[in-house]
């Protein structure tokens, strides 16, 4: 790895601790049903040394192959939503890369947003942004409900919102009531409604905590991969 291995290494083990602090501080925001300002504060802080992660790596590239970059020009880990504003991006900010390692420039453009498995580093960037340049993201909190039913054999979820049973649907051999959209009381099934809760960023439809882990997990298999080349 680079010059800036373990402040990487400092940083990586610092989100993963932040990380199991965040979670007790979520449970706690959703059962009170808002998200506290000090959990807003360390999701905050989270994703800012997640960033703060790639940059080192993109200085690491900078001092390895860049020797003719511009010391005074600004530059970052490149996250590009085309694969032509990364090869414009990617080539400014780190002249000479290409040629002289282009298996890690292949490797920096298959991480980009626009390829498959990697849309959340876009949603890392945005929120990043916004964080910086004006108040904390806001979350809202949601509620889904989904039924669940277990039999001998299996067991079966939906979410009411999203399908409407007619005449003659079974679910584990026992019938399903049109008027109620449940199976008929059977004593083989055990029929339970939950309501799943958690917060969601605003804007965007996926829990904030799920999120966190992903962001966590694919800037940690950054950090390994990149190792070879610095």
């Amino acid at each position: 790895m680079g010059k800036r291995e373990n402040d990487i290494k400092a940083l990586l083990l610092r989100c993963e601790s932040d990380l199991k602090t965040i979670k007790k501080s979520y449970s706690i925001s959703l059962n009170a049903q808002q998200v506290s300002t000090g959990l807003l504060i360390d999701i905050k802080n989270f994703f800012e040394n997640l960033r703060s992660i790639l940059d080192y790596i993109a200085h690491d590239i900078r001092e390895k192959y860049c020797l003719s970059a511009d010391p005074k020009a600004k530059f970052y880990f490149p996250i590009s939503s085309t694969k032509m504003d990364f090869e414009t991006k990617t080539a400014k900010w780190f002249p000479g890369l290409k040629g002289s390692s282009p298996d890690f420039w292949e490797y920096l453009e298959c991480v980009q947003p626009y390829n498959k498995g990697f849309h959340w580093l876009a949603v890392f960037n945005k929120i990043n942004n916004e964080n910086k340049h004006g108040s904390l993201v806001a979350q809202t909190r949601t509620e889904i409900e989904q039924v669940h039913v277990s039999f001998p054999n299996g067991e079966v979820n939906w979410i009411p919102g999203n399908v409407r049973f007619s005449q003659g649907v079974f679910i584990g051999g026992v019938p399903v009531d049109p008027k109620t959209q449940m199976p008929v009381p059977h004593p083989s099934q055990k029929v339970e409604r939950v309501i799943w809760v958690d917060f969601h960023f605003t804007g965007e439809n996926f829990s904030v905590i799920d999120f966190l882990n992903e962001c966590h997990l694919g800037i940690s298999k950054i950090v390994e991969v990149t190792e070879r080349w610095l």
